[in-house]
């Protein structure tokens, strides 16, 4: 696990109306990054560090089988510091909030 995503792994979890909250404004989302044959590759790594840094809230296409696609739910989750918001059949959605700039203000 690289630096960067310990320190954003220290991340207190997120309270069942913030979950709510951000499903709400993930409806209408559309994937940004999307994983095929080739998995987890450092690009796919490094687009997901900037769409997160970026909108805090990302959708995720995961076009796999259901084992292969709960081994990446863990590898990006891992990887990313980020937290699970909602996983439907092949579309995954992460939030990771952002100290600098945030984007969301979540309820408590």
């Amino acid at each position: 696990m690289s630096n960067k995503a310990l320190k954003k792994s220290s991340i207190k979890p997120l309270s069942k109306n913030a979950l709510k909250f951000l499903r709400g404004i993930a409806h209408d989302t559309k994937p940004v990054v999307t994983i095929a044959d080739k998995g987890i590759t450092e690009n796919i790594l490094l687009e997901l560090e900037v769409c997160l840094d970026q909108h805090e809230l990302v959708k995720i296409k995961i076009r796999t089988d259901r084992d292969a696609r709960q081994q990446y739910t863990t590898e990006l989750l891992k990887e990313s510091g980020a937290q699970l918001v909602q996983s439907i059949g092949q579309t995954l959605t992460l939030f990771r909030p952002n100290p600098k700039k945030p984007v969301f203000e979540l309820p408590k």
